[in-house]
């Protein structure tokens, strides 16, 4: 069966289910991939894999799937989250869509002394980060989490999970050689970036004092937040993420 499109359902997953879709949804395969009654999609979740399906019914308000075969099986992702503080919105949306796209398991914004946006849509984020989820073929969608006040979140801190801090300033070690050093290590990680204005000299000081933290260097240029995101993931991801795999092979139609 070809397969038209991909949907991310939180419902479980098992040959012969069926699966019924929201108005948005109904939209994106009617209005979006043209898609009809009869046509092949392939729904997936982290706990199930990847299912071929075929659309049943299609409507203005929702549609209804049934479900055949698996395609792919459940496979861990790395345990990777994005400490961020919030950007104004253009830049928040493509931080989003990015950041799922090379494989954050969990998004948590900041609010930091700098922080000039008041208000994350929340809900916004979530289905930009599923969309992005269905677009690029991996199988889990990443948590998006209410913003925490920066004293909230370090005191909150799982102390296992290591902290990458992009640094703008103060002593730091080149992310490169930082992530070699600890090759060795798959424990749970994490990557923080400060807002638009920089942290405040006081916010490093108190990260430079927790031994969780390791600050790091992104070179010699001044990025803007969301550069400095992508910059850190992708190093990240290449030194002790998935890096090295390659795509789910897909057989031709």
């Amino acid at each position: 069966m070809k397969i038209d499109a991909r949907i991310y359902v939180a419902d479980a997953l098992g040959e012969g289910a069926e699966i019924r879709l929201d108005e948005r949804e109904a939209h994106h395969l009617r209005d979006v991939r043209r898609l009809q009654k009869g046509d092949g999609a392939a729904v997936f979740n982290g706990r199930d894999g990847e299912w071929s399906a075929t659309i049943v019914d299609l409507g203005k308000r929702g549609a209804r799937l049934s479900v055949g075969e698996r395609r792919r099986d459940p496979a861990a992702e790395p345990d990777l989250w994005l400490i961020f503080a919030p950007i104004k919105r253009a830049r928040i949306d493509s931080l989003v869509e990015k950041a799922t796209e090379l494989g954050v398991a969990v998004l948590q914004p900041v609010e930091t002394q700098h922080t000039a946006v008041d208000r994350v849509n929340l809900d916004r984020l979530r289905l930009i980060a599923t969309e992005a989820a269905e677009q690029c073929e991996r199988l889990t969608v990443p948590e998006v989490r209410p913003p925490l006040a920066f004293d909230r979140l370090l005191a909150g801190w799982p102390a296992p999970r290591h902290l990458v801090l992009c640094a703008e300033a103060g002593p730091a070690t080149p992310i490169a050689e930082a992530l070699l050093a600890h090759r060795g290590d798959a424990g749970p990680w994490a990557a923080m970036t400060g807002p638009e204005g920089g942290f405040a000299r006081s916010e490093l000081d108190a990260l430079g004092k927790l031994p969780f933290v390791i600050p790091v260097g992104l070179g010699p240029r001044i990025l803007r937040a969301d550069t400095a995101v992508l910059a850190a993931l992708a190093c990240w991801q290449a030194v002790l993420g998935d890096g090295r795999r390659r795509p789910p092979h897909r057989p031709s139609a």
